[in-house]
Formats: structure tokens, C-alpha cells, sequence
């Protein structure tokens, strides 16, 4: 429990590119919220309009967007970096923060560069496993320079930590897993996984292979298609429901539809294949679920896996960069495969899951432990000591 303190002890930045449905906006704002209860003054900051908004705002954070591009600053492209830190620095500085913490890679880089000779201490937020995650060479020698200036890192997992501290002297760290908010939290929009579903055709005791996320790349949703269309003839009835992935263009491709192209060759295939698209009642969806798959290629710390286990769903994942080994020990409370198996290895192992509803149900429920390891409060409590040895 956060008692929350009568007197302020100052105005924190949390700046992210934008508050789209994702883990690192969700993580955002449960930071923002144990800040409020803590006695800060949190302020939300995104470079992405209010439209771009999938999350609400939580009481007691006020929320900021950074302002238009000028025509003339938005010719100059890239080059036009060294205005924008400026402008950003000036918001700061009439902001009257002591505290900036920069949520996922740019945004960090940014902050920390637009704070120099400012009164203010800086923390980094990394999201995903930096090798792994594309980042054009500018943003990698900025990167470079800039994070050995942070006060403080907040890391999701050792390796993150032992790669940051030894590529880019990022010191000191915390380290910080996301926390699981169980139930899980409920907002718009909720569809009900059975009437949507029924409307798509599925029966109410059809099995489901789920997936979420809305990158299809990372999320390794390309593969899952591969493993659906091999295991479809065995089971009939099977069906695959990936949540999350927006339909139209995402940096130029339709995912959706390069996903439905791979089952080209077979109609009946493609008609099992269903895309909600983005939900506020994650919890219901996972719980409709017999099989959760993480086929991610990498990850920085999954908060689908998490939520999924908690939600008790019988879960199958990657051993990819970084994350899946820290909640799931193969065997016990699910599967994980290795991460360069081969597409027979994974087709095999979930075929078995849904030949063994018995091991289904044993996986799910070890699987709940989840919701203890990894509750807040303890979390919570190891971030706001390091937020006030920072304050100034």
C-alpha cells in the first residue's frame, strides 16, 4: 500500500513517444499512478497527439503533447533536432520539474540531452532488449553518448542490465520487472470474445490459439501463421486469434493482410484466422483461450505473457531476448522453446497441449503464481525509494 503524502515533493516528467495500446504505455501509466499516490506531481508527456490515446489518463496525472512541428522546422528534418530539444528544455524549465524519466529508447535520448545544465535528474527507461531492437545510427551514437549522463536506469531483466552496463556504461540500475495488476485492468473497447467470435463463425466450444501484440515482426506472428497452417488438419476445429493488430497500414504494410496471404493456398484456412483487433477486456480473451503463444523474437519484458499467466491460460513460449525464462519454467507452469527451434519442434509441442487438455489446466493453474510474484507492492516500493534518493 502507497500512502500518499500531504505535501509535494515535486513535478515528474514521464515522456513517451505516445500512449497507443502497448506494454511500455501501460507501464507508463502504472508508474505515473504509484508517483500521484506517492505525493509527486506526474506529468504525461507524448510526442503523438491525444487522438493517438488508447489508455485513460489515471486521477492526479495531468497529460501534456508536445507542440506542432513549424513548417520551417518540420523542412529541416532531422536537422531540425537541436530546436526541438530546446523547445523541449523550455517546457521544462516552465514546468518547474526536478525529475524527467524517459520511457523507451528516443524519448530518454531526447531528455537527456534537452536537461544538460538543468537542476533536474534524468531516468531511463529501456522497454525492450537494445540489441534486438532497430535504432538507426544516429539514435545509436546519441544513445551512446548520452546514456552514461542518466542518474538512474530502470531495467527489466539482468541480461538488459549486464548489456546496457557494458556496451553503454549505463549505470547505476534498477532493476524493475512489470508488476501484474490482477484483476486485470477493464476499459474500452470490451467486446465479448464469444458473441464477436460467434459472429465470425466459431463455436463456443471450438479450441483457440491466442496471440496478442500489434507488431507483427517482433511478436514473430509470421511463424505463428506457419505453425497454424500445419497444425489446422489435425484439428478441424482449430482456431487462431491474434489481438491487438490493427487493421491498415503500419509503417507501410498491412499486417493483417501479409498474415491472411500466407494461408492463400487454402480458403478454409484463412477463414479460422481472426483479428479483433484492439480490446480494453484483455482478461476475457486470454480466459477464452486454450493455448496462449509468445512467438516473439524478441522481447524486453512481456507483459502479454504475464498478463496471460495470471489470467490462468495454459501458456507456450519463445526463449527469446529477454523475459519469457523469467516467468515460465518449461514443464512446470508451461511450455518454453528454445529459441531457434525448428518449425516441426514447435508444431509438435503445440499440438500436444491441445491433445492434453489435462496438462492444459495443470500448466494454467501453476501458472496463477504469477499474480504474487509479481504484485505491485513490492515493486512499487523499490521505485519510489530510488524516485526520492533522485529528488531536487
Amino acid at each position: 500500500m502507497i500512502v500518499r503524502s500531504e505535501r509535494s515533493r515535486g513535478r515528474v516528467v514521464l515522456y513517451i513517444d505516445s500512449l497507443k495500446l502497448g506494454g511500455a504505455e501501460r507501464v507508463t501509466l502504472r508508474l505515473a499512478s504509484w508517483l500521484h499516490a506517492a505525493g509527486w506531481e506526474p506529468l504525461l508527456l507524448t510526442r503523438k497527439p491525444i487522438s493517438w490515446d488508447f489508455y485513460s489518463v489515471p486521477t492526479g496525472v495531468s497529460r501534456h503533447v508536445e507542440p506542432l512541428d513549424p513548417v520551417w522546422m518540420r523542412c529541416l528534418g532531422p536537422l531540425a533536432l537541436p530546436f526541438r530539444l530546446l523547445r523541449l528544455r523550455a517546457w521544462m524549465k516552465d514546468q518547474q520539474v526536478c525529475l524527467v524519466i524517459g520511457m523507451t529508447t528516443i524519448p530518454a535520448i531526447k531528455m537527456l540531452l534537452a536537461r544538460r545544465g538543468l537542476w533536474v535528474s534524468c531516468v531511463v527507461s529501456e522497454r525492450n532488449y537494445p540489441p534486438l531492437k532497430p535504432l538507426g545510427l544516429p539514435w545509436r551514437v546519441l544513445r551512446r553518448l548520452t546514456y552514461p549522463w542518466a542518474d538512474l536506469h530502470l531495467v527489466q531483466t539482468e541480461v538488459v542490465g549486464r548489456w546496457l552496463r557494458r556496451h553503454l556504461a549505463a549505470e547505476p540500475q534498477l532493476l524493475l520487472p512489470n508488476p501484474v495488476i490482477w484483476p486485470l485492468p477493464d476499459g474500452e473497447p470490451r467486446l465479448d470474445p464469444q458473441e464477436w467470435l460467434e459472429k465470425a463463425g466459431v463455436h463456443a466450444d471450438d479450441p483457440v490459439l491466442m496471440a496478442v501484440g500489434t507488431k507483427a515482426r517482433q511478436k514473430g506472428f509470421d511463424r505463428l501463421v506457419d505453425w497454424f497452417r500445419e497444425l489446422a488438419p489435425r484439428h478441424p476445429r482449430l482456431q487462431l486469434v491474434i489481438v491487438g493488430l490493427a487493421a491498415g497500414s503500419y509503417h507501410g504494410r498491412d499486417q493483417q493482410q501479409d498474415l491472411r496471404q500466407q494461408l492463400s493456398s487454402d480458403p478454409s484456412f484463412r477463414s479460422r484466422l481472426h483479428f479483433p483487433g484492439q480490446v480494453g477486456n484483455l482478461q476475457q480473451w486470454y480466459e477464452r483461450a486454450q493455448v496462449f503463444v509468445l512467438s516473439s523474437r524478441y522481447e524486453g519484458f512481456p507483459n502479454v505473457l504475464l498478463e496471460a499467466m495470471a489470467s490462468g491460460c495454459c501458456c507456450i513460449a519463445a526463449d527469446c531476448p529477454q523475459g519469457p525464462a523469467e516467468l515460465i519454467k518449461d514443464g512446470l507452469n508451461g511450455r518454453l522453446i528454445p529459441e531457434q527451434a525448428s518449425q516441426q519442434i514447435w508444431v509438435e509441442a503445440i499440438d500436444g497441449l491441445l491433445m492434453t487438455p489435462f496438462q492444459c489446466r495443470r500448466f494454467g493453474r501453476a501458472a496463477k503464481a504469477v499474480r504474487e510474484l509479481y504484485e505491485p507492492g513490492q515493486l512499487a516500493r523499490s521505485f519510489l525509494d530510488a524516485m526520492e534518493t533522485l529528488r531536487r
